[in-house]
């Protein structure tokens, strides 16, 4: 699983107009599956994220994770974070999962980042979203499962 999260002020994901997922401040994460992707890699990703000390303290220091922030969480599936460009100039998408492995996997980590008591939203699996948000910082992070960067 590959994750690019990304600390907000707020954000929002709409789907034909209407509003399926928003958050205030916390982190928005777009997550993409591999096929080789299992729920240990969700197992994995989830603390990781929600433990990254990426908000500032009182002294302006990366101290403090999601958690001691009381942030929220917004989770928007995106398999072309799975996209090869090291060949040519049309990206491969062959490592990405499948739709329904991808959704399976997508539903477990909302659902696992939801026991972690984080108030989690989410975008509409397989649909067109368009993706409101005002980045804090900006702060972005790559995170990988598989630990390849």
């Amino acid at each position: 699983m590959r994750a690019v999260v990304q600390r907000v002020r707020e954000a929002q994901v709409l789907v034909n107009g209407r509003t399926v997922g928003e958050i205030g401040q916390g982190l928005l994460v777009f997550l993409g599956i591999a096929h080789s992707d299992e729920e240990d890699d969700a197992d994995y990703l989830v603390p990781k994220i929600l433990d990254l000390r990426i908000f500032k303290d009182s002294e302006g220091k990366f101290n403090l994770s999601l958690c001691d922030t009381k942030g929220s969480l917004l989770v928007v599936s995106q398999f072309t974070l799975l996209g090869d460009c090291r060949k040519g100039r049309r990206p491969s998408f062959t490592d990405a999962a499948f739709p329904e492995k991808a959704r399976r996997l997508y539903d477990y980590f909302i659902a696992s980042a939801a026991e972690h008591r984080v108030p989690v939203a989410s975008g509409e699996f397989q649909a067109m979203m368009d993706v409101h948000l005002i980045n804090d910082g900006p702060v972005t992070m790559l995170l990988d499962s598989k630990r390849t960067f």
